[in-house]
């Protein structure tokens, strides 16, 4: 016979309501007891039936998480994380692209609105007009993630101006003095590029640098394809800067690109730098400095504020702000602190 909740909590020494609480993942279970429990589902070989649980509590037992290029190596990299710390509070993953489209957006919070999914992960890049009741209680249970300027919803990022400006300030203490940043913006005015090169600036400006307009290499491709393109651009017009510091690490490894087809060595060049710390840049060729954070930690504190939104629809919005790191590989000369 099928296990129960009942069977469940009799071999884990809790009561039901605690396991309960575990698989639904809305209510703060102590570590160790979760431990127990889910030692105790495995056991038993537990499978929730998610029908009769929704036609109980109203919920599907379903979210949504809306990623703006899931062709990205860091959206894959942070769907994986986001699908595993979900399935560990019981929860099935519905994943959107949104292609960076006000329009998609809005029609997925339309969906969280009639109850298709019991919450929302969204990852706006461009606009933060999103039509939203003006009680609290009646918007839908959503968290937005990224580098987003919207006070109403629940918020989970590492902070852009800080990382930006603490990269920045590294590579001065490296030695470099002509810092370039590569995917300023051009048509498109992403919260992400507005951000972090207002913390690029803040760092030039505090290390007593002048800032030249011509070191922001404007791009609003951030792929490989783009960064090649974007600083092939730039090096037709321009003296090498001392460093380039990408705004993630796919412009950089695009940017890497271009500088070997035109034989200029890094570090002994330019010094590259990047941002996320996905996977391929540790393994770039050199191995890519970058800002890192713990893409784990970000996931389960993103699924944590949605989990209580979901519990109580009206408390005040709140902005978690997850630590970055300054990781130093071989595309940059000269040392500094991590």
């Amino acid at each position: 016979m099928r296990a129960t909740v009942k069977d469940v909590a009799a071999l884990a020494r809790v009561s039901p309501k605690t396991v309960s609480n575990v698989i639904n993942g809305v209510v703060f279970v102590r570590p160790e007891t979760r431990e127990r429990v889910e030692r105790a589902l495995a056991e038993l070989d537990y499978v929730p039936n998610l029908s009769a649980r929704g036609l109980r509590n109203g919920r599907t037992g379903v979210i949504a998480l809306a990623l703006p290029d899931l062709a990205t190596p860091y959206s894959a990299e942070m769907a994986h994380h986001f699908v595993e710390a979900a399935h560990s509070r019981g929860w099935g993953v519905q994943i959107e692209e949104t292609g960076s489209r006000p329009d998609r957006e809005e029609m997925l919070l339309s969906r969280a609105r009639a109850r298709l999914v019991d919450g929302l992960v969204l990852n706006p890049t461009v606009s933060d007009e999103f039509t939203l009741p003006e009680d609290a209680g009646h918007r839908p249970p959503t968290v937005l993630i990224g580098e987003v300027e919207q006070a109403q919803l629940d918020r989970v990022r590492v902070d852009p101006d800080r990382a930006a400006r603490d990269m920045t300030a590294a590579l001065v203490a490296a030695g470099h003095r002509r810092i370039a940043v590569l995917g300023s913006p051009v048509r498109t005015n992403t919260f992400t590029a507005r951000l972090r090169t207002h913390g690029y600036r803040r760092a030039l400006a505090e290390c007593g640098i002048p800032h030249e307009p011509s070191l922001e290499i404007g791009c609003d491709d951030w792929s490989p394809r783009g960064g090649a393109e974007a600083m092939s651009a730039f090096l037709d017009r321009s003296p090498l800067p001392d460093a380039l510091f990408c705004f993630t690490d796919s412009l950089a490894i695009g940017a890497l690109s271009t500088l070997w087809r035109r034989g200029i060595q890094v570090p002994q060049g330019i010094s590259v730098a990047g941002f996320d710390d996905i996977e391929h840049g540790e393994y770039a060729s050199p191995p890519l400095t970058t800002v890192s954070f713990d893409k784990r930690t970000f996931a389960d504190a993103a699924l944590d504020r949605l989990a209580e939104r979901i519990a109580d629809r009206a408390r005040e919005p709140m902005l978690t702000t997850i630590p970055h790191r300054i990781v130093m590989r071989e595309s940059t000369r000269g040392g500094f602190a991590g």
